[in-house]
């Protein structure tokens, strides 16, 4: 009988699982991307009529205990968020920072529409809270970021390379350091 190439054992049931960490890399950046892009155009959108999606919103909680002012400014503030942290999340830039920034909006988010008793909404942000939390939990595979670039260039900068030792062959690079 032939062993199965993918199975280590003949009498498993399922196949192994891999996963590559420069997979789990890449389907990081892709999700933030995509997360990022969500959250800067929901801001976007709305960037030209802020008045009008704060009062719709004041409109909407009229009902509710919450102070019809309180309400407005949040309104207002809501869109001009979404955008930054957005293009914050997008470029991968103060990346963590951006997502504590959109659970917190997402928090002030979840109590309206929870305190409104809008269910279908309140599930549909419990998404993109999961989501939310993975892009956080896995901060470690942010590899392709403004964030990852900076550090890297810091870094170097920090411990630049060693010169050669005496009575070793110098060369240089394009850069000018010896290498």
């Amino acid at each position: 009988m032939e062993k199965d190439p993918v199975r280590k054992d003949p009498e498993l049931k399922h196949p192994e699982f891999k996963v590559r960490a420069e997979d789990v890399g890449l389907a990081y950046f892709w999700l933030r991307i995509i997360v990022g892009v969500n959250y800067f155009n929901h801001g976007f959108v709305r960037l030209g009529n802020l008045t009008g999606f704060a009062d719709a919103m004041a409109e909407r909680f009229k009902d509710t205990f919450l102070p019809s002012g309180l309400v407005w400014i949040t309104g207002l503030a809501v869109s001009p968020v979404e955008l930054v942290v957005g293009l914050l999340i997008t470029v991968g830039w103060f990346t963590r920072s951006a997502l504590v920034a959109t659970f917190a909006l997402m928090l002030v988010l979840m109590y309206g529409v929870t305190l409104l008793q809008d269910w279908d909404t309140a599930s549909s942000q419990l998404v993109y809270d999961l989501i939310l939390f993975v892009l956080l939990a896995g901060l470690g595979y942010n590899r392709w970021a403004i964030d990852n670039w900076l550090q890297t260039r810091q870094t170097q900068r920090d411990f630049p390379p060693d010169p050669p030792l005496p009575g070793t062959p110098r060369r240089r690079t394009r850069r000018s350091q010896w290498v």
